[in-house]
């Protein structure tokens, strides 16, 4: 009997470890959600909903190691928006950070390789001086923004991280929940993306806003990881 109710309560931990987790397998366009993993490459965690936790590693960049996945590719007007959903829930106290990145050509097989990632969108913490911290982006099933009017016409691979903080006082404790997904951007302006960074590169791990501990003592103040956004959008939560 001991064995049963221990067998039990080890498999009910493991349920709510999995249900805490989740994967961004569709965007949405022009109002419409589209299918999961049809304009989203196939991570590899499509069934673990692991997150990634080395900033190093190549599965930083899109997830799809195991995978090999490419998608279909979808328009997407400049000066539209574009949203990002889970499969769930962004379960976690966390943060949100979107990158893009343009195709020489034909997005479909492109790695993304080099220094040629750019932020258009991010999502922090609201914090008041050491007081408390609040995560907008927390149990919040997506979010969407502005693609750039300015951005140039083309196609583009865009990545979303969710950076969950739950477990990041030390080293490797913080969860990137990752998935990229394909676009081709129509009616786009002239404008210069930046500043360009590499994924992985862009982190080492040990920044201030990755490597923290936000129960004690509390952040007086939290910045997104990574490079300024390229525009400043108006930022929407779907709620």
């Amino acid at each position: 009997m001991k064995s049963f109710v221990t067998l039990a309560v080890t498999l009910g931990a493991l349920a709510a470890s999995v249900s805490a987790h989740y994967t961004f397998p569709s965007l949405v366009v022009n109002g419409q959600t589209t299918g999961a993993w049809s304009n989203v490459r196939k991570t590899n965690n499509f069934n673990s909903r692991s997150p990634v936790t080395d900033v190093t590693s190549q599965d930083f960049r899109c997830y799809t190691s195991a995978t090999q996945a490419s998608a279909s590719t979808i328009q997407v007007a400049a000066g539209s928006q574009l949203g990002i959903m889970s499969d769930g829930t962004m379960y976690h106290p966390s943060v949100v950070n979107v990158y893009m990145a343009k195709a020489p050509g034909n997005v479909a097989g492109w790695s993304g390789d080099g220094a040629v990632w750019f932020k258009v969108y991010e999502l922090s913490a609201v914090t008041n001086g050491g007081q408390s911290i609040t995560f907008p982006a927390e149990n919040a099933p997506g979010v969407t923004f502005t693609i750039p009017k300015s951005l140039p016409s083309g196609q583009y691979l865009v990545r979303v991280e969710n950076i969950a903080l739950h477990a990041a006082s030390t080293f490797g404790g913080a969860q990137f929940y990752i998935s990229c997904g394909q676009i081709e951007v129509t009616n786009g302006g002239n404008g210069t993306p930046g500043p360009l960074v590499p994924i992985p590169g862009v982190y080492t791990g040990t920044e201030p806003s990755i490597m923290l501990n936000i129960y004690y003592p509390v952040p007086k103040t939290y910045t997104n990881p990574g490079p300024v956004n390229f525009s400043t959008n108006r930022d929407y939560l779907f709620l």
